[in-house]
C-alpha cells in the first residue's frame, strides 16, 4: 500500500471549524522526553489536529440508521463458522508430515525474491495493526462502541470487522516465520513501534471524514493483496498466491460494505458528504502504516512504498484508480441540488483521478535508475527500491 509521492493540496476550509494548532515544547523535562522517545520518529509531523468536527444534529443522522446499518452493513459480515482461519492454509502441527510441509513451503518460498517478501512483510505489519484501526473507528462520534459491548450495529460491525481483518495479519505473519526468509524479529519490532505509534488519518472523529477513508483504505487494500496474489503466482508460489487472495477477498466484502454507508450518506446528506468526500481527497488518503519504523530507518514506509509502486502492488496510479471507482459507484458526477460549496467540491473530486494520472505519468518519465539499500526485514539484503 503506497503513499501518493505528489504534492498535498490544499484542506477544504468551509467543512469545518479548526482546533487549536498542536505543538511540542521545548521545554518539556528530561524524564518526559525519555519516555517519548521510543515512539517518535523523523516520520512523524506536526500539523493542525481538528477533533469532533461533526455538529450535533449529524450525530442524529446515524442514530436514525441504527435500523439500517443492521440490514445493510452488517449483512456484509461471515458467520465464524463459515470463515476460514489460517490455520486452514498453515502446516498442521498435529500431523506427521508437520516438518515435510515446512520444508515444502520453505522450497516454494526460496523461489520468491527478497523485493516480494518486503511487500508481503509491509502487507502484514499492516494487518498487524489492528488494535490501532479499532481504535480510529470508535473515535469516530454517533458511531462508536460506547461500552465495548455495545449492541448497537455500529458498534457490533465495528467489532466483528476487527475480528474478522485479525485472521489476516496471524495467517501472513505465520507463513512469514515458517518459511525462513525473513529477520522476524526486525518484523516484530517494527510491528511494536508500529501500533505504539499509532496513525493519523486526519479523520477530525468524524464518521463522514471516517467511512470515506475507510471506503477508499478497503478497496486500496484490495488492489493490493490482489496483485500480491498475481505476482505469487506468477512466481510459482500457488498456495502463497492462495493466501493472498483470500485476504483480498476480505478486503473487497468490507469495502463493499463501507462503500454502503457513504453512499447512504451521499443519498440523505449529499452535501455534507461531498464536502467531506473533497476534505478527505485534499488532505490525501494516508495509509494505515504511515508511521512505520523498524527503529533504525525513519523513511521505512516510502521504501517499502517504492518497492510495491515498482513490482506493480500498489501506486500511484491504483490510488487515482481507487478514487476513480468511488468516484462512478457513488454517482457523485451526477448529484444535483448541492450549495455553491458543494459544486466546488463536486468538480474538484471528479477531476481529481486524472490530475493524479497525468503527475504520475510524468514522474514515470522522470524515472532514473532505483537505488538500492539494506533491509533489515531481510536480513540486511540489498534491496532496489
Amino acid at each position: 500500500m503506497a503513499l501518493l509521492s505528489i504534492h498535498p493540496l490544499p484542506q477544504v476550509s468551509n467543512f469545518c471549524v479548526k482546533a487549536p494548532r498542536v505543538f511540542v515544547n521545548n521545554s518539556t523535562s528530561k524524564r518526559a522526553e525519555n519516555l517519548k522517545k521510543p515512539y517518535s520518529t523523523k516520520c512523524r509531523t506536526m500539523h493542525d489536529q481538528v477533533t469532533h468536527s461533526m455538529p450535533p444534529e449529524k450525530i442524529e443522522i446515524f442514530n436514525s440508521l441504527e435500523n439500517w446499518a443492521s440490514e445493510n452493513v452488517l449483512v456484509y459480515l461471515k458467520p465464524v463458522e463459515k470463515c476460514w482461519q489460517p490455520q486452514d492454509f498453515l502446516p498442521d502441527p498435529n500431523s506427521d508430515g508437520f516438518y515435510e510441509q515446512i520444508k515444502e513451503m520453505q522450497g516454494r518460498a526460496k523461489e520468491v525474491p527478497d523485493d516480494y517478501f518486503v511487500v508481503l512483510v509491509g502487507h502484514m505489519i499492516t494487518e498487524e495493526a489492528l488494535p490501532t484501526y479499532q481504535t480510529m473507528l470508535n473515535t469516530f462520534d454517533g458511531v462508536r462502541d460506547e461500552t465495548g459491548t455495545s449492541p448497537t450495529s455500529w458498534a457490533t460491525w465495528t467489532r466483528a470487522w476487527t475480528a474478522e481483518e485479525n485472521r489476516h495479519g496471524d495467517l501472513l505473519n505465520k507463513y512469514l516465520y515458517l518459511s525462513g526468509r525473513v529477520d522476524m524479529r526486525a518484523v516484530e519490532k517494527t510491528i511494536q513501534y508500529l501500533i505504539g505509534s499509532g496513525m493519523d488519518p486526519k479523520g477530525e472523529n468524524n464518521p463522514y471524514l471516517g467511512f470515506i477513508y475507510t471506503s477508499f483504505q478497503e478497496r486500496a487494500t484490495f488492489v493490493s493483496h490482489g496483485n500480491a496474489a498475481r505476482l505469487a503466482k506468477q512466481q510459482g508460489d500457488l498456495k502463497l498466491a492462495q493466501i493472498c487472495g483470500l485476504i483480498a477477498a476480505d478486503e473487497k466484502r468490507h469495502e463493499n460494505a463501507y462503500s454502503k454507508i457513504v453512499q447512504k450518506l451521499f443519498e440523505i446528506d449529499p452535501d455534507t458528504t461531498m464536502l467531506a468526500f473533497a476534505d478527505m481527497m485534499r488532505k490525501k488518503i494516508s495509509m494505515p502504516a504511515h508511521l512505520m519504523y523498524d527503529g533504525r530507518d525513519s523513511n521505512l514506509f516510502d521504501h517499502f512504498a517504492a518497492i510495491a509502486a515498482r513490482l506493480g502492488v500498489y501506486s500511484a496510479r491504483d490510488y487515482a484508480d481507487v478514487m476513480e471507482h468511488l468516484v462512478n459507484y457513488w454517482e457523485v458526477e451526477k448529484l444535483t441540488g448541492l450549495s455553491p460549496e458543494g459544486r466546488k467540491a463536486q468538480e474538484f473530486v471528479c477531476g481529481l483521478p486524472r490530475r493524479i494520472k497525468i503527475i504520475e505519468e510524468k514522474a514515470q518519465d522522470r524515472a532514473k535508475q532505483a537505488p538500492s539499500l539494506p533491509l533489515s526485514w531481510v536480513y540486511d539484503r540489498e534491496v532496489s527500491l
